[in-house]
Formats: structure tokens, sequence, C-alpha cells
């Protein structure tokens, strides 16, 4: 490719809307142009990366014997009526209507789809097990669409979909996919983390896996053990039992139950303040309507409710916290004096703070709460188990060392959806016996375009990106310092034909621009190599730089061309350039 004739519209500022460290790059770089909120053009530069991760990805999918389709964006309505999701999905679920009211949906996922294809075509355990995948346009309403690719209203996506006729075969797949998508990631140059996850709004009945690119600007949370490979998102995450909630609370005599004044006193930020060292005994009470019905959760002060293990104890299918309306009905108090003392309302209280030997609570009074009360004495302990989110200082599950806690982008989700969709859409296969039975199924995800992003994040520097050879657009940018002058013309001409008849992509800067431009625009872009032609084209001597390498080299042509073919063979060869 000439630069001089391609849409690469580069920017020397910073745009004021972009937040994240990838959607300035993209923007700057000119990969990308935003069209509407969350909605955006790949530019040449932009689409190249992304067909290298797109070729990735199917290399691992074709290499695991799945079998690629196309399926539907546009999907009827009927089809997630039938699965249960259309009325549960949310507002982020994209709805319209055809010219003949018809309802329909714009997919953020494909499991109602693929599914009724086949209960349609597949009848027999005999065309059983099969796996199909689709690299393909999603869409989803986000109400807050921000960073760029990373959360955006249309992503490209791969997702794929396995069919067993029992749950050893889905543990097979399973196993196979976990492991291609380790390479995937590995081939991508992402420092990433395999962690125990929640099914979320697809469902399931088994096992679930999110590979987290880890970086600051991540939204998830991960949890790591530093002693041995335990890893979980936050919502999934779980600490080691503490020695106190194992002991259970002090069986000493407690003082009796105390009413305590305190105006104005609401937050437990202001209870901490005011109580000092006696902050370690708060208990904190929030009020939450589980599908229709309040309900109670208690924490210990310094702990956060993980509305996640509530939702997923209680079976509910929609879990929002309590409005003020709500908080005054139930507990005849405002918001801010909740408390488990008296409460008509199911109560869910956390191990951690069950094993709590008294506490002060609120006493769902306006401007009072209560000293001295009891676990268990107090108010029922009916329903005990992990409500709180896992923080640092607290001890792994599986080996007792401690647990750290990273930032991280979801770049990719695999979930043993169980029958969860055959059932509901009568997906069934005759076994040996002839019997029917539901067939087996397993979802798995990766977010192609958001793939991209979360590579940025990772690989750049002060001057711009820093591609990784497997997703870099071109792998060599060949600049002339003076395009007007004939022996350097000529030479850059002679590398670009070369490198090209090689198999080497290269991109030829024949721009009429100053050095300085097309220096911090070849930073900028961040190819893999650069091969600078300039005073000593003459003698056949060129500039090579690799993009990471501190200072460049002077090297003769065939020295340069055999350099930039050690560098790039294997990385091209390994994506099906020839």
């Amino acid at each position: 490719m000439r630069q001089q004739n391609l849409l690469m519209p580069t920017l020397r500022e910073v745009p004021s809307d972009a937040e994240a460290v990838s959607h300035r790059l993209m923007l700057r770089a000119g990969l990308i142009r935003p069209l509407a909120a969350g909605v955006y053009t790949y530019l040449p530069l932009g689409r190249r990366a992304l067909r290298k991760a797109e070729a990735i990805v199917r290399e691992e999918m074709d290499r695991i014997g799945a079998q690629e389709v196309l399926l539907p964006a546009m999907q009827p309505a009927e089809l997630w009526r039938e699965s249960g999701r259309y009325g549960v999905y949310g507002p982020e679920l994209v709805r319209l209507r055809d010219r003949h009211d018809r309802e329909f949906a714009l997919g953020p996922t494909h499991e109602e789809v693929v599914t009724a294809l086949v209960r349609d075509e597949i009848s027999s355990y005999r065309k059983l097990p099969l796996t199909v995948y689709q690299i393909q346009t999603k869409f989803r309403d986000e109400r807050r669409p921000r960073y760029g690719l990373l959360r955006g209203r249309e992503f490209l996506m791969k997702d794929a979909y396995s069919f067993d006729t029992d749950w050893e075969g889905l543990d097979a797949t399973y196993r196979v996919m976990y492991e291609a998508y380790h390479r995937i990631f590995t081939r991508c140059g992402l420092i990433y983390r395999a962690v125990e996850a929640d099914a979320g709004a697809i469902g399931g009945e088994g096992e679930t896996h999110e590979f987290m690119a880890l970086a600051e600007i991540g939204e998830d949370t991960v949890v790591a053990c530093s002693g041995c490979d335990y890893a979980a998102n936050l919502e999934k995450a779980e600490a080691a039992v503490s020695q106190q909630a194992q002991a259970g609370a002090d069986e000493g005599a407690a003082p009796p139950l105390e009413r305590w004044h305190t105006p104005d006193i609401r937050t437990i930020a202001q209870l901490t303040e005011l109580l000092g060292p006696e902050a370690s005994r708060l208990m904190k009470t929030l009020l939450y309507v589980a599908d229709g019905k309040p309900v109670a959760v208690m924490v210990r002060g310094a702990d956060e409710v993980n509305e996640v293990k509530v939702q997923r104890y209680l079976g509910a299918e929609q879990l929002e916290l309590a409005d003020a309306e709500t908080v005054q009905t139930v507990t005849g108090a405002p918001v801010g004096f909740a408390g488990p003392v008296g409460l008509s309302v199911p109560l869910l209280v956390d191990r951690e703070a069950a094993a709590l030997s008294e506490g002060i609570a609120g006493a769902n009074e306006r401007d009072y709460h209560y000293r001295h009360v009891r676990p268990g004495r107090d108010f029922a302990l009916a329903h005990t188990g992990d409500f709180r989110e896992v923080r640092l200082g607290d001890r792994c599950v599986r080996c007792g060392e401690p647990l750290t806690l990273y930032r991280g982008i979801e770049v990719g989700h695999v979930f043993k959806l169980g029958t969860k969709y055959s059932t509901a859409l009568g997906a069934r296969v005759a076994g040996v016996s002839g019997t029917e039975k539901d067939v087996i199924m397993g979802c798995y995800g990766i977010g192609v375009s958001r793939l991209l992003s979360a590579v940025l994040e990772q690989h750049h520097d002060e001057q711009g990106i820093v591609w990784p050879l497997s997703l870099a657009p071109f792998y060599a940018h060949i600049l002339p310092v003076s395009i007007t002058d004939n022996a350097q013309r000529e030479l850059a001409e002679e590398l670009y034909n070369r490198l090209q008849s090689l198999g080497v992509e290269a991109l030829l800067d024949d721009r009429e621009e100053r050095p300085g431009v097309k220096f911090k625009d070849a930073d900028l872009i961040g190819l893999p190599v650069r091969l600078v032609v300039g005073k000593r084209a003459g003698e056949r001597v060129v500039e090579y730089k690799e993009r990471q390498a501190p200072e460049a080299e002077s090297l003769a042509v065939e020295e340069a061309i055999r350099r930039v073919l050690e560098l790039v063979k294997p990385s091209a060869s390994f994506v099906g350039v020839k």
C-alpha cells in the first residue's frame, strides 16, 4: 500500500471525549471514526488489523473441527419468547417492528437462532457432536457507550455453539474450546487470565470462564491468588472463611440491645468517623427488590454486597436496589437507618457478619441505631451464606494464600449451557435406543473488535501504538526521507516491491511531507519494522529499526531485507499471509 493514497487521517490532538488509551490511539492513528455514540467506521488500517484477528480466530476454530456458519442478525421475537429471554433481557436488547408489525430483535447473541437451526435440521445422535461458529456484527443498546470499541452498541463477535448428546461430551468439547481460547489470546500478544465467572444473561447449568485481558481501564475486577492458579471474576470470586466465621460468634454474654440516638448519621462513612476503632463491628443492611419482592441483605460495614451471589442464591431473574419509597415502606424509616432487627422481609446474612459477637446496626427508625446487636439472638440466621465481594487482604479459598485484585477487560467467555435452550426450543435427538432427549449445549464467545482495543491498552508507548506482529496492519514501513530525491525514491520503490514479492505486507510513505511528520506518523501507527531511506541511498544502505528498539541500525539493503524476513515471516505465514 502506498501511503499517499491510503485513507489514514491521523490526528495530532487527543480527542476530548476519548478516555481510554486504546480509544485515543485508534482515533489518532486513523483506525476508526465515530458515526454515532458507540457506533464506529473501520478505516483501512483498523480493518486490516481486525482481519488479522479474525484470521487467528478462524484458524483456531477450524483447527478443533468447528464449522463456520452465518446466522441472521435480525431475529424474530417469537424465538426469544420461546426461550423466555425476550421479557427479561433488559433494555440492552434492540427491538424493532417491520412494516407488517412483526416484532424482531437485533441479535446481541445467537443462542435462540442456532438452537432452532439444530432443532429443525438434526434429529439423530449420529450427527453429534457438532460445533458451529460465526464472526458477525452484534448489537447492544448500551445506556452509556464509552471507551471506544470496549463498550460499543455495535461490535464484531465470534460466537460458537456446541451440541452433544451427554454431559461427558460437553466436558470434552468445553476443554478443547478452552484450550483454543488460550492459543488465540496468546497469538494476539495479550497478557490475560482465564477466570471463573457467572453466566449472567446467557444463563446455563454448568461451568463458565471469562478470559480477561489485564488493563487498568478494565471495567471488571479479577481476583487472583498469589500461591496457586485460582482466579475468578469479582462477581464469582470467593474467599476462605475467616477464623472468626469458622469458630462462630463468641458465646459469651453480650450486653442487651441498646437504642442509640444518631441524628443525621446515616452512612457507613459517618458512623466509621464517629466510632473510630469500634467501626469493625458495624453491620450494613441493604434493601433489594428481587422479581418484584423486597429482600434484605446484611454484611459487615467494610464489605460490599455481591449482587450476583444474592441473585443466584434467590434464583431471581431480576435484582435491583430498592428505591427510597420501598425502603420507607419495609423499614418504616428513610434510607440510611435500615437494620436486621424486626424486619418482616427475608434477611440474607453474610457468614462473616453472622460471626460477629455483637455489633452496631440501623434501628429502622429515623436518627436511631442499635448497639450490642447479636446475630442469632436479635435476628434470625435462617439465610446465611457468602453474599459479599472479595476484597484485598482476603485469603484464597483453595490454598489460603493472599488474594490480589486486578482490573481486566473481558475479551472472551465460555459457558456450559446444558439444556437451558434446547429444552425451551425443543431441540431433541433420538438416542441409540430411539428415545428422544434434549441436546446438551455449550456457548463460546470472543469480542473480536474489543480484542483490538484490549491489545492496544497493553501495547503502546508515549509515541503511539506498538503492534504485536500477529495483528499489525502492515509488517514493514518504508520511509524515504525525501520522495523528490531520485536515489531515495528508487531504492524505496525497490525495497517495497521486493518485500511485497516475498510476502511481507509493506507500507510505503510516498507523501511529500517533512521528515518529522513522517516519523511522528510512523511512531503513531506503530508498525513492527521501519526502513528509512536517506542520504546513504546511493550506497544502498538504509536505517533498520524495530518499533520497540531504542536505536536504529545502518544496514545494507540485502541485510535489512533478511532481518525483516527473519522477524516477520513466521507471524506472516501463521495468519495466512503468503
